[in-house]
C-alpha cells in the first residue's frame, strides 16, 4: 500500500471540515511535469502515479530509530519503496503496482547534481528516482508505459505513520508468523489492528516473502483494502477531530505536481476507494522474470507482450482484459 493513499483518508475528511483552503496552502507543489521533454501524447481518462518514498522529513532521530528507518540525520537523499499507477475513465478505474526492481530502460538525463549529462541506459525502476527525483521517474515510467502521467502524488515515512494512527489503526489478518528484523516487523499468525509503526513495517517487508518485491506489493493492495474499509467506517467519517491533528504532520511530507490540488487528490482518493471495494480493477505488470540477475543486482523482467497490451488498454480507456 503506497503511504500517499494513506494520506488521501485525510483528504476525504477534511473536505467535510471547510478546511481545503487551509491544507492546498501547504502542499509541496514543486515536481514540474509540464516541463518534462519527450512525453507521450495524451491518451483517453486520467493517469496517477502515486509514490511512496522513504523520506525521513518529518521525523526525529529516535522516530526514525523506532521505526526502524535508518538515520534521519544526512539522509539528504530519498528513494521509492512502493509505485502505481491509477488509471481513471469512461470505463472506471484500474490500480497498477510497479515493482521498484522493474527493469526498465531510465531515459538520457542530467544530473541535478552536478549537471553531468547521463545517456538512457537500463536499471531499476527505482533507481530513476533516486538519480533525478520525481521528474526523472515520471519519464520512465512514462517510457516505459507509453502512458502520460497527469498527477503525482508522493508521502514520506512521517505522514504515512501519522495517518494510520489517525484513523485509529487498520485490522490486517496474517496467515503466519512473519519476522522481519529490517523493517521491524513481528506479527504472530493471526489478525491484528496495525498501528502506525507496525502497518509501515507490514508495507515495506518484502525479505519473509516468497516473492520479494512482488509479494510486497500484494501486501501493499491488501493493505489498502483495508485502509479504504476503515477510511469509509463511520468512526473515521463521522469524527473529523480523530484525523484534523495530524494533518500538519502529514501535509508536511506530501509532495505533488503543479497541478495537483485538494481537489484532484480527493478524486483520486475516491477512485482508490471505489477501486478497494471491488468497484473497479486491482492487478500487478505482467512479470514474465523474478529474480533477473543484472548488473544491478537481482530485477523484475516485465512480460513485454503482456505489459504492452495492458498499457495500450489503458492508453485507449478501453476494459482491462489482462491479467497481471
Amino acid at each position: 500500500m503506497l503511504r500517499a493513499l494513506c494520506f488521501l483518508v485525510l483528504l476525504a475528511v477534511l473536505g467535510g471540515t471547510g478546511t481545503y483552503v487551509w491544507a492546498d496552502s501547504h502542499l509541496n507543489s514543486d515536481v514540474d511535469l509540464a516541463s518534462l521533454p519527450d512525453r507521450p501524447a495524451p491518451g483517453k481518462g486520467t493517469n496517477y502515479l502515486i509514490v511512496g518514498s522513504d523520506s525521513r522529513e518529518g521525523l526525529s532521530e529516535q522516530q526514525a530509530k523506532d521505526l526502524h528507518t535508518g538515520s534521519s540525520i544526512g539522509s539528504e537523499g530519498r528513494r521509492t519503496d512502493s509505485m502505481m499507477v491509477l488509471h481513471t475513465g469512461a470505463r472506471g478505474a484500474t490500480l497498477v503496482s510497479l515493482p521498484r526492481d522493474s527493469w526498465v530502460t531510465v531515459p538520457a538525463y542530467v544530473d541535478p547534481a552536478t549537471g553531468i549529462h547521463h545517456k538512457a541506459a537500463k536499471n531499476k525502476l527505482n533507481a530513476a528516482f533516486s538519480l533525478g527525483g520525481p521528474e526523472l521517474l515520471v519519464r520512465t515510467v512514462e517510457s516505459g508505459t507509453g502512458l502520460r502521467i497527469d498527477h503525482y502524488t508522493e508521502i514520506g515515512f512521517a505522514g504515512f505513520v501519522g495517518i494510520v494512527d489517525a484513523v485509529g489503526g487498520v485490522r490486517m489478518c496474517v496467515d503466519r508468523h512473519i519476522v522481519d528484523e529490517k523493517s521491524g516487523l513481528d506479527l504472530v499468525k493471526g489478525c491484528h489492528t496495525l498501528n502506525g509503526r507496525d502497518a509501515l513495517a507490514f508495507v515495506r517487508q518484502r525479505h519473509q516473502e516468497k516473492e520479494g518485491d512482488l509479494g510486497r506489493s500484494r501486501n501493499q493492495q491488501k493493505f489498502l483494502a483495508a485502509l479504504a474499509a476503515r477510511a469509509g467506517s463511520p468512526g473515521v467519517l463521522f469524527d473529523p477531530s480523530a484525523v484534523v491533528g495530524t494533518a500538519g504532520a502529514g501535509l508536511d511530507t506530501l509532495i505533488v505536481d503543479r497541478s495537483t490540488a485538494i481537489p484532484q487528490l480527493t478524486r483520486l482518493f475516491e477512485a482508490m476507494r471505489t477501486v478497494s471495494s471491488g468497484g473497479g480493477k486491482q492487478l500487478g505488470v505482467p512479470v514474465r522474470t523474478i529474480g533477473l540477475a543484472t548488473s544491478k543486482g537481482s530485477a523484475v523482467l516485465w512480460d513485454k507482450r503482456k505489459a504492452a497490451r495492458l498499457f495500450a488498454e489503458l492508453r485507449a480507456d478501453r476494459p482491462v482484459t489482462v491479467d497481471g
